[in-house]
């Protein structure tokens, strides 16, 4: 298969992102209009990973989500499943510890992390509840998730019109700069068919995260939640 199916069997999702895995981060860069950069720079404030503290980084691709946390002084494990981002990014960051592993089986012992996050990942998760319960199970008590998801706009007009880019514009321009644009089909539908804002809140607090809230960025496109695992 060239593309996942929406029921994201995890072969076919970590086949996907193999493929895609040379041209992943300038691919992103394109389709977002650079504000994936931007939205980076949000995780990385919402961590706030201090010196010395164990940061897990999910779905972390290549690493390039890793090195803001890495430039703190903490030491940060790069995790995901897709052994093509693992290798790209030991080609790019060899001294990064970056780790195979799938979400809803983590291979750490219980409350080893300060911190975990995942960043435009867990949509691609075959079982999402699953995933945050494992994320809390990593996790130090006291300790903090952030999740970056690409989400859903606020303000119905914009939210038709960006629709509209992802189904209609963004497959060309994938074709374009991807070398596996189908993968990309396969990530506008995602888009869509994923939960709302108040509704991740839900299923963090399900999982067991207290001091659940999240904020909009880009007026929805992307939202970043916040969680505490209790002590």
């Amino acid at each position: 298969m060239t593309r996942a199916s929406l029921d994201k069997q995890p072969h076919e999702v970590a086949s996907m992102f193999d493929g895609v895995a040379a041209n992943y981060d300038l691919t992103n860069d394109v389709l977002s209009l650079g504000q994936d950069r931007r939205w980076r720079k949000e995780v990385a404030k919402a961590v706030d990973a201090r010196p010395a503290q164990k940061i897990l980084d999910l779905a972390a691709g290549t690493g390039t989500s890793s090195l803001p946390f890495t430039r703190t002084g903490a030491y940060v494990v790069p995790c995901d499943f897709s052994l093509g981002m693992l290798r790209e990014g030991k080609k790019r960051h060899p001294w990064l510890p970056l780790t195979a592993g799938d979400a809803t089986k983590l291979p750490f012992r219980d409350d080893v992390f300060d911190a975990v996050t995942i960043s435009f990942g867990l949509r691609n998760v075959h079982d999402t509840d699953q995933a945050l319960r494992e994320l809390h199970r990593v996790t130090k008590p006291g300790g903090r998730v952030v999740i970056c998801e690409f989400s859903h706009p606020t303000w119905t007009p914009f939210r038709t019109v960006y629709e509209e880019y992802l189904m209609r514009a963004l497959p060309p321009v994938a074709r374009a700069v991807s070398s596996n644009p189908d993968a990309y089909v396969y990530l506008a539908e995602s888009i869509q068919t994923w939960p709302e804002q108040a509704e991740l809140a839900g299923l963090l607090q399900k999982a067991g995260w207290s001091k659940v809230a999240w904020r909009n960025l880009s007026g929805g496109i992307v939202a970043l939640h916040r969680g505490t695992k209790p002590q």
